[in-house]
């Protein structure tokens, strides 16, 4: 049974953790909310989990944890930020805000992200310009764990894309999904818990299908749609890297050794609602496509459809109020790393 964690202590921890990494506190405590923002949406690959992964790469000097992302070219509404060799999420909150201030005067903002690395959720990207009462748009590159439909190497990355859209009285849609059945935060969690995998997630190293974790690790992520899902993955590792001059596929480096220090890159693109229709109305409108899915009659044996984001907004309520569910593996591996930093836990942090 995962235990319940108070967001707010859960976050105040996972800052200082980082601040004793020597990042300055802004910086902290952004890296620290966006985990903490991918847990209470239940999206716990991307959550806290990550936080020993993380320290290492601080505090190994892997990743600079002063790094200063920066404007370096562009020309009217389109922009490439180098992000210094900071921790990925670091550079796309600062794309994504210069994508947000170049929509305010041309109507769009479109950034292209070198020098980063891993950058977490996407959705916590594209609900900044939601905002802003604009639409955002989130993508990035990542290891190649996947292979083209048909093959058996990995040279695709699971390439999430994040999409937000705006709305009035309703939740704002935000989509954020890799272009694989899983992604490896995923698969850890299960191995974590002892637990098979779906099938259809993973293959072995002999592109063999599998549902143990230990094998998915060693071997392949499974496309969705098959050739679609894999040709969507390519297309998102382009715009990724081949706009800044980031690394691409496997110039990124490969699972076994770990990823190559401020290779990754990112793209991101922040659209003026305003530029091409009143906003009230927009959101009114999606309000209704958002109320329409909702009330579908749901098939037999189906959960209640929901727009994109509308799961993840209920779970947000839920675990304001009730705390995070964090497993013990997790729970353990946080309080390890603060002892290890001599980093005080607060009390009362596991509410039940």
């Amino acid at each position: 049974m995962p235990a319940a964690v108070d967001a707010e202590r859960l976050l105040q921890l996972v800052t200082e953790i980082f601040r004793v990494c020597t990042m300055n506190a802004q910086d902290a405590h952004l890296l620290a909310d966006t985990l903490v923002d991918a847990d209470l949406s239940g999206v716990h690959s991307h959550g806290v989990l990550r936080v020993p992964e993380y320290v290492e790469k601080l505090t190994a000097k892997g990743v600079n944890p002063q790094g200063r992302p920066r404007v370096v070219s562009g020309r009217g509404a389109c922009q490439v930020v180098d992000g210094d060799n900071s921790m990925g999420q670091i550079g796309m909150h600062f794309a994504m805000k210069s994508a947000i201030a170049a929509a305010h005067e041309h109507g769009v903002g479109i950034v292209a992200i070198r020098g980063s690395n891993h950058s977490g959720a996407m959705a916590y990207y594209a609900r900044l310009a939601v905002e802003a009462d604009m639409i955002g748009w989130a993508t990035t590159n990542a290891l190649p764990t996947m292979a083209p439909w048909g093959g058996v190497e990995r040279l695709l990355g699971i390439n999430p894309l994040g999409l937000g859209v705006p709305a009035d009285a309703e939740p704002p849609i935000l989509y954020d999904a890799a272009f694989s059945g899983s992604s490896h935060g995923k698969i850890r969690i299960h191995q974590q818990k002892g637990e098979p995998l779906p099938e259809g997630w993973a293959l072995d190293s002999q592109g063999q299908p599998t549902t143990d974790p230990a094998l998915a690790l060693e071997g392949l992520l499974q496309p969705i749609g098959a050739f679609k899902g894999a040709g969507l993955a390519m297309m998102m590792g382009i715009l990724s890297s081949m706009l800044s001059g980031a690394a691409y596929g496997t110039e990124l480096g490969d699972m076994e050794a770990g990823p190559t220090a401020g290779s990754d890159g990112h793209f991101v693109m922040a659209i003026d609602v305003s530029a091409f229709e009143d906003v009230t109305r927009f959101k009114t409108r999606v309000d209704a496509a958002i109320r329409q899915v909702r009330d579908c009659r749901r098939g037999q044996g189906m959960p209640q459809p929901q727009a994109p984001g509308g799961i993840e907004h209920e779970r947000r309520v839920r675990y304001r109020a009730e705390g995070i569910p964090l497993n013990a593996v997790t729970l353990r591996d946080l309080a390890v790393t603060a002892q290890r930093l001599q980093v005080e836990v607060p009390t009362a942090w596991v509410t039940h």
